[in-house]
């Protein structure tokens, strides 16, 4: 079973799916080698795009090839998923093809680099087995989160997730520079807003989780969870209002 953290960040990228009405599991795009080549991961960390490999394709909903191609988002996907990242896989309990799960969310990695519920399941399996480099991976898991940073940097989700791995390691500045990057492309998303505050809750800063409140609720978002873990620490005794609200007009 993955820590508490890690199952709290599945339930982040579950609540910005269904900001968008569709599912997460039909969100995949084809890259062209020159755009997958366009920058490399850092030394140790490989390559994006391998000889012989599947992908590398990108997971997110509004990213994906069209339904009347040969490979549609989905058929991939399925491919990809059937065969190695089943739900024994992504729960850490066993392989699918050979040995310990971390061989199949490997490959799900290498295919999919911003695949959100892989990079979690990999920072779960290390989490439990004590180690940055759970057996059957590849590579550690940091390169794996610095493999979807480079391949993707607007995917707010990988940053959160990531953000959430370096703030378990206490490296905090580096977990904040990642929600720092997500904020600064979040634009009008209540939801990323929420689920920024969300994780720096975890990390402890409850004042950078109610500032993240208030611009959550502020643009009406309904969903309360920040807002309840706020309250059980004492920052929030009432729903957040906007963070610049207009001024009182003269009567």
């Amino acid at each position: 079973m993955a820590p508490n953290r890690f199952r709290r960040m599945k339930n982040i990228f579950g609540l910005l799916n269904a900001a968008s009405g569709l599912l997460l599991i039909a969100t995949i795009q084809l890259v062209s080698p020159a755009n997958a080549l366009a920058q490399e991961p850092p030394a140790g960390c490989g390559t994006l795009r391998s000889e012989g490999r599947f992908g590398p394709y990108d997971y997110r909903v509004d990213r994906y090839i069209p339904e009347t191609t040969f490979r549609s988002h989905r058929a991939l996907l399925f491919i990809v998923e059937n065969a190695h990242f089943t739900p024994e896989v992504e729960a850490g309990f066993r392989g699918k093809t050979s040995g310990p799960p971390g061989y199949d969310i490997s490959y799900t990695l290498h295919a999919f680099p911003n695949h959100h519920r892989a990079l979690i399941s990999m920072a779960a399996i290390g989490e439990k087995t004590k180690t940055d480099k759970p057996t059957g991976s590849t590579y550690p898991i940091e390169c794996w989160f610095q493999r979807a940073v480079v391949f993707r940097p607007d995917d707010n989700i990988v940053r959160l997730v990531y953000a959430n791995w370096l703030s378990r390691k206490m490296r905090l500045s580096e977990a904040e520079s990642q929600l720092t990057f997500a904020a600064n492309q979040a634009g009008d998303n209540a939801f990323t807003y929420h689920n920024i505050g969300l994780v720096y809750f975890d990390m402890k800063n409850y004042e950078k989780a109610l500032v993240f409140a208030h611009k959550a609720y502020g643009m009406g978002l309904g969903t309360p969870t920040l807002k309840q873990q706020l309250v059980t620490v004492g920052k929030l005794t009432d729903t957040p209002t906007p963070v610049a609200s207009e001024p009182a007009k003269s009567p």
